[in-house]
């Protein structure tokens, strides 16, 4: 008999350690490096937000630009969540502009926006992006539902490809419609500012100097509307563009500027890393907020 109390005793014990040994390994991977995370968020010097401190910084601000990579499932899901926040925390007046919509569809816009057309109307006739259903219908829908103003701030892109062929003298061709939507004429152009610098390296032989400023031209007439939306809707901008527009506040925040906008302006960038949680230095200071996403996020086209 106590031969099997010390049998029963032994398989207790093998079992209490084994158990232990699951509990610690089980701690272990909850612990290493593998274990997933979606993203996070930094400010300019590394130092890792909370999406409330995001907030926080958003509310401060007059414009706030929020650069994304176009095919990020969290950067847009971010920037439907902010704007969401934003309108519920504050009794200030929101707009939400967006380099999605061109600026000669913004009569088009507003009639949907306004019950004036169907979705389908609307959607048949608005040239949208290939992944507008996944990754812009649901701000724009939000945005219907709140009666929140949207704002087409990107230059139609006929005028674009016409500044890559001809330079900014093509603009000059234009009728006074036509002017009406692109930046005010003469456009300043600083090829020195490193980002514009970049591209014309880049292009070299391919464009040449043409393509910065079929670059520069965007970012200014971004900025433009921007501020013309601002004196339509006073109060808040949040701006949908893509990171290269607005990253190390170049683009559209340097075009804000050079047109005397003296407010508080908020940039907001995206970057894709292996390990979302540390800090990549690359980005010190590309941003007022840095969104770092894991690398192996789902793309959405």
């Amino acid at each position: 008999m106590a031969a099997v109390r010390g049998l029963l005793l032994f398989f207790a014990v093998l079992q209490l350690g084994s158990c232990s040994a699951v509990a610690t390994q089980t701690l272990q991977v909850q612990n290493s490096s593998e274990n997933p995370q979606a993203y996070a968020l930094f400010d300019a010097s590394g130092e890792q937000l909370s999406y409330s401190a995001m907030l926080e910084k958003a509310l401060s601000a007059d414009i706030i630009l929020f650069g994304e990579l176009h095919n990020n499932a969290i950067a847009h899901w971010l920037q439907h969540e902010l704007a969401r926040s934003i309108a519920s925390a504050d009794t200030t007046a929101l707009t939400i502009g967006m380099e999605m919509f061109e600026a000669d569809q913004q009569l088009l816009l507003d009639e949907y926006l306004a019950g004036i057309i169907s979705g389908r109307s609307f959607e048949n006739e608005a040239r949208l992006w290939s992944n507008y259903h996944t990754d812009y219908k649901p701000l724009v829908m939000f945005a219907k539902a709140s009666g929140i103003p949207l704002a087409a701030t990107n230059i139609p892109r006929r005028y674009a490809s016409l500044v890559y062929q001809q330079g900014l003298e093509g603009l000059e061709s234009l009728s006074e419609e036509a002017r009406l939507w692109i930046a005010p004429l003469p456009v300043k152009v600083d090829l020195e500012l490193p980002g514009y610098a970049r591209i014309f390296e880049m292009a070299h032989g391919h464009g040449g100097e043409n393509l910065p400023k079929a670059q520069a031209i965007k970012d200014a007439t971004m900025a433009h509307r921007i501020l013309l939306s601002l004196e339509e809707n006073s109060g808040r901008h949040l701006h949908l563009n893509g990171a290269y527009h607005s990253d190390f506040f170049e683009g559209i925040y340097w075009y804000l500027r050079h047109y005397g906008f003296s407010g508080r302006i908020v940039t907001i960038t995206t970057a894709e890393e292996n390990a979302p949680d540390i800090f990549n230095n690359a980005h010190e200071n590309k941003a007022n907020i840095i969104l770092q996403v894991n690398s192996r996020m789902t793309k959405t086209h």
